[in-house]
């Protein structure tokens, strides 16, 4: 059986963390390939790793001298190394740091240097192999991933390997230079490696046990998700639910990989389990008929009525067109006889709001255009709500008997969830109320 197992941030932000990660990777044989990201904040007040990294880049940007913060940098990895006994040659490593920053190097060298410098740590502690991420991950100059080039040298130069040690977040271009992804995106690595190796399971090691089946913000104590299908991860991550980079999914998903969301503090916790869609049988939704509720304030709509639309073709076109032209992505389109509500986030449209309600009346040739601010947008998401009679009329009866209104009612037809819209200022209390009538 193969593991790969993920490490973030704040399970590596001090030695105490590192001992952690050690304990966890030595307790299973099957842990073959560790992914590290940079030292996340050890407290409250503290800096991430990566965070002191882009703002050194940015002293060098403005020609700021940039010592100071470097040695903070410089600081937390001695320490570490200092606490744990370990004999990597930090004072080499920084060395080539500061004769590349004084050569004025690019920001994506600077800021993968946290997972670089971690990642040696890491092997060295654990006395297995490093593997730099940048020999097995590779980009194209598009900043799309060459799968084919990648996964055939992650299988050469693993396959070789008892057991190794990569940085997350960082690849490289076909030059040779370093390529970052996305902040957060050492999940990503994870998954590529995941996929390319066959692995039986991906194990994501982060501060918290997994999902919940609500923002802990917002209900005191809810639930764990012990098991959850992309297909449901999907539409909770979109609505902010999130403890996995986005992009993380796909690799493993097409794989047909599990992902184990795991506590770095809580070894013991079986955390959350990610599986494919079709092995949501009969018996994964015993207890609870809804996996999880997420949502998101400050949605804008536009309302569009016009008497007899249903007969005029490409009304709807015709209004997205005036959003596409300013580049500004759409979350719903509701729609009835006569009219159609566009929906997305209002910081999209905040500053242009009035010249998109006068083009749409022109395009739409109405003048009955409504924009209406400050709602909300909650899903209550179950990939086996479908098969359940009255869910609709839980929900529904729940927000009601707490003296919500419902602005909106979205269901596509796989049904797995429900969306509704709410004001902002019932945005909280709406999903205690749903929360209560399913799980409670």
């Amino acid at each position: 059986m193969i593991k790969v197992a993920k490490f973030g941030g704040t399970s590596l932000a001090d030695a105490q963390q590192f001992k952690k990660v050690y304990d966890i990777v030595k307790s299973n044989d099957e842990r073959k390939y560790v992914i590290v990201s940079a030292p996340g904040k050890r407290f409250k007040d503290d800096n991430k790793i990566t965070d002191l990294l882009y703002l050194t880049y940015a002293h060098i940007k403005y020609s700021v001298p940039y010592g100071s913060v470097l040695k903070i940098i410089e600081d937390r990895f001695n320490l570490i190394k200092e606490e744990l006994n370990l004999s990597t040659d930090l004072e080499y490593e920084f060395k080539i740091i500061k004769e590349n920053l004084d050569n004025k190097c690019d920001e994506d060298y600077i800021v993968s240097r946290g997972e670089y410098l971690s990642a040696l740590l890491m092997a060295d502690y654990l006395k297995c192999d490093f593997v730099d991420a940048k020999d097995v991950i590779f980009f194209n100059y598009d900043c799309t991933i060459n799968r084919e080039k990648t996964n055939e040298k992650l299988r050469y130069v693993l396959s070789k390997k008892s057991k190794a040690i990569i940085p997350g977040f960082y690849g490289s271009y076909p030059d040779g230079s370093i390529k970052t992804f996305s902040r957060g995106g050492s999940d990503i690595t994870g998954a590529i490696i995941s996929s390319a190796m066959g692995a039986d399971i991906y194990e994501n090691w982060t501060d918290v046990s997994g999902f919940l089946i609500a923002d802990p913000k917002i209900v005191k104590n809810p639930k764990q998700i012990e098991k959850i299908t992309y297909q449901e991860l999907r539409e909770l991550s979109y609505m902010g639910a999130s403890v996995l980079h986005d992009e993380a999914v796909f690799p493993v998903r097409q794989a047909g990989i599990p992902i184990n969301i795991r506590n770095t503090n809580d070894p013991e916790n079986p955390g959350t389990l990610i599986i494919r869609d079709d092995l949501a049988d009969d018996d994964y939704a015993k207890g609870h008929i809804i996996t999880g509720i997420a949502g998101k304030k400050d949605f804008s709509f536009f309302y569009i009525h016009k008497e007899h639309m249903a007969n005029e073709v490409g009304i709807i076109k015709k209004a997205l067109k005036v959003f596409e032209d300013r580049g500004i992505s759409i979350d719903h389109i509701p729609s009835g006889i006569d009219s159609f509500t566009i929906v997305l986030p209002s910081e999209s449209v905040e500053k242009v709001s009035h010249e998109i309600v006068e083009e749409l009346k022109d395009k739409c040739r109405t003048e009955n255009v409504q924009v209406y601010r400050n709602l909300s947008l909650i899903t209550t998401v179950g990939i086996k709500m479908a098969y359940q009679p009255g869910i609709s009329a839980k929900l529904f009866t729940a927000l009601g008997n707490s003296n919500i209104n419902i602005r909106m009612i979205d269901q596509g037809s796989s049904e797995i969830n429900i969306i509704v819209a709410v004001e902002d200022k019932d945005f909280e209390r709406a999903i205690r109320a749903i929360y209560d009538a399913f799980i409670k």
